[in-house]
């Protein structure tokens, strides 16, 4: 930039500055598309402040760029990282998804949303469409849901046998101990809201056009097995809390509190630094003297509305 004359910095500045401001866009979008799903409903009883603004943005961006440094040194380092999401329907598990890989590179942090199993899945051994979705070395992996469908969802809606369910808890702490000893750093959260907050939030989504796919028959069951779901989660949390994999509780009633705490939480179990990288130049482009740029057909665009 020390090659610019004056003119050229301020034009260069600006224009980075707008790139910027259209990038964290995307944040303020989706804020704003909370603040109209809570306006379709009236504001809960009993609950606390809301964080300022100002300092929820600030430090979701802080965060944000934390993963970044984070991703950069599982790419380097060719870790092997495995986040579990689990939690009651509408518990705000994929916002917070949402938010952590918001800034990063897909190809290093994706995200396992496994639909229901086919028939030829339900053949299987339970964990095998799991396993082929887990990292490779400079991998992260985020499962909205994972295996632990069994202990909940499947449990609850009879889905499967009591005998099934037995099996899983058999199996699963040694299934997470091989991934462990494999090399994988596997992490896992519940993220826990209280049944007035689910019932809040179901109502938002009946009162929302745009948010109503998202409650499915499933989902409105759920509503009535409140309390079967409750103990096949204390149940799930007594028999598959380990000290290779522990679980962790999310405080998960205020979005953005769960959002901030679960993102500083998770950059806590990896311990990571700053990855060296060298400067990047750009090279001066060739420039052809026989090369003439075509025409576009003006019905090619599309129309400009806006």
């Amino acid at each position: 930039m020390s090659e610019l004359d004056g003119t050229s910095q301020a034009t260069l500045i600006a224009a980075l500055r707008r790139e910027i401001a259209e990038a964290y866009d995307e944040e303020l979008e989706l804020e704003m598309e909370e603040e109209r799903l809570a306006g379709l409903v009236p504001p809960r009883e009993g609950t606390g402040p809301e964080l300022d603004r100002r300092f929820y943005f600030r430090e979701l961006l802080r965060l944000q760029h934390e993963l970044v440094r984070l991703q950069d040194w599982v790419q380097t380092h060719k870790l092997k990282v495995v986040v579990l999401f689990e939690g009651r329907d509408s518990a705000g598990k994929g916002g917070v998804i949402k938010r952590i890989t918001q800034r990063l590179n897909p190809r290093v942090c994706r995200v396992a949303a496994l639909p229901a199993p086919s028939e030829r899945e339900r053949g299987q051994w339970y964990f095998q469409r799991y396993v082929s979705h887990l990292p490779t070395g400079g991998e992260m992996v985020l499962f909205d849901r994972s295996w632990y469908n069994r202990a909940g969802v499947e449990r609850v809606m009879g889905f499967c046998s009591e005998a099934d369910v037995e099996e899983f808890f058999r199996s699963v702490p040694e299934f997470e101990r091989m991934l462990v000893r494999s090399g994988i750093v596997l992490v896992k959260y519940w993220f826990s809201i209280t049944d007035a907050e689910q019932a809040h939030r179901f109502e938002m989504r009946i009162q929302d056009p745009l948010k109503q796919w998202k409650l499915s028959p499933m989902d409105v069951e759920s509503r009535r097995r409140w309390e079967s779901y409750t103990r096949a989660k204390e149940d799930m949390l007594a028999r598959t809390h380990i000290p290779e994999a522990p679980w962790w509780v999310v405080d998960a009633v205020d979005k953005q509190r769960a959002r901030l705490n679960c993102i500083s939480h998770l950059l806590e179990q990896v311990p990571y630094g700053t990855v060296e990288r060298a400067p990047v130049h750009l090279p001066e482009r060739v420039r052809n003297p026989d090369y003439v740029r075509g025409p576009v057909p003006a019905e090619m665009y599309v129309p400009a509305r806006y």
